[in-house]
């Protein structure tokens, strides 16, 4: 253990790390552009923020590029049709978000003039924005001087303070040493640099700390303790759920699609017809009437809080035969990669038999 205190860690020393190194992002403007004058769009931070989040940089790319190709501006967001927005969506995960996206696009141009709020206080009010979204997006947007943490700032605190409270518990204390770390001059660069600093350095596996401009100022380096933190309590053990997909092609080739209740796990989603999701077996109750085959396969997926195994069953009907739920879409309507990812599996998993 060392007997002298840490230096404190030295905000500008991450900044002048973050202007040499600062990670080229199709939603950020960069430190150089912004110290020539060139302000972030708070459109396009509020949407990389929001598909960021429980998300990966790497699969948010190309969705971002997509929507903002399609609609530019909030405005052209919140007149956008919800089921084109859901498809776009599709495969991102965590739907919610993208019902919440179109909620707040819309409020901001009804409400607020197109325009995003520029206070903390009137951010939070927006529909999908959480306490983390709005500091961010204050924080970026608007060099507002928040706290803005997400995973990369967390593993980056724990390490620099040698913090070995275990998340979620830990939570509050990695706030508050982030809080007093945040500057008031340039603090969206600076929020950004830490993330990127967490991204690239402080990473969870092999922290390069010989690059990292806070090493001297870090208490797990000076423990040799950053590999192993943060420290995580033990996650509980995910339930299996089971149900059924009933994917129904008609002799011309469109399927047979229903879309999900609004409220819930895929709300507003389209995808095939099926059982309820539950851990006994699912009765069976298909939505047309038909020779139904099973097939060998189990559609297979995980969301946060379990595991999902679906039985898929195919059909061919004829022309004539009405469904008793959902609705035929002609082949040139339909696209899988407008499906969530579970249901495009099963899509998969049918074209392969």
């Amino acid at each position: 253990m060392r007997d002298e205190p840490m230096p404190r860690p030295d905000p500008q020393a991450l900044l002048d790390w973050y202007d040499r190194h600062a990670r080229a992002l199709p939603w950020r403007v960069g430190p150089a552009a912004r110290l020539r004058g060139e302000r972030p769009d708070p459109y396009r931070v509020w949407l990389s923020e929001i598909m960021l989040q429980q998300t990966t940089v790497a699969a948010v790319r190309d969705y971002f590029h997509a929507f903002t190709t399609r609609w530019p501006t909030v405005q052209a967001l919140a007149a956008a049709q919800d089921a084109d927005v859901m498809a776009t969506w599709a495969g991102l995960g965590y739907y919610a978000r993208a019902r919440n996206l179109l909620k707040c696009a819309r409020v901001v141009t009804d409400v607020h003039d197109g325009t995003f709020p520029d206070d903390h206080a009137t951010l939070l009010t927006l529909p999908g924005v959480g306490p983390y979204a709005a500091a961010a997006i204050a924080a970026i947007a608007f060099d507002d001087p928040q706290t803005v943490v997400d995973g990369n700032v967390e593993r980056v605190m724990a390490r620099l303070f040698d913090e070995h409270t275990p998340l979620p518990a830990a939570k509050p204390i990695l706030t508050d040493h982030a809080a007093r770390l945040t500057p008031r001059e340039r603090p969206g660069c600076y929020a950004q640099g830490v993330m990127d600093l967490g991204a690239t350095i402080c990473t969870p596996k092999r922290p390069a700390c010989g690059l990292c401009p806070w090493r001297k100022s870090c208490a797990a380096w000076a423990e040799g303790t950053a590999a192993e933190l943060p420290k995580k309590a033990p996650k509980k053990r995910k339930p299996t759920r089971l149900g059924i997909a009933y994917l129904a092609r008609r002799i011309d080739g469109a399927w047979l699609l229903e879309r999900r209740p609004d409220k819930g796990l895929l709300g507003g989603m389209l995808g095939w017809p099926g059982s309820d999701w539950g851990e006994e077996a699912p009765q069976d109750n298909p939505p047309i009437r038909a020779e139904w085959k099973t097939l060998n396969a189990e559609a297979r997926h995980t969301f946060t809080h379990f595991h999902l195994r679906l039985t898929v069953k195919t059909a061919l009907v004829p022309l004539d035969r009405r469904p008793l739920r959902g609705e035929f879409i002609e082949l040139p309507d339909f696209s899988p990669a407008d499906l969530p990812t579970v249901m495009r599996k099963a899509f998969d998993l049918a074209q392969g038999q």
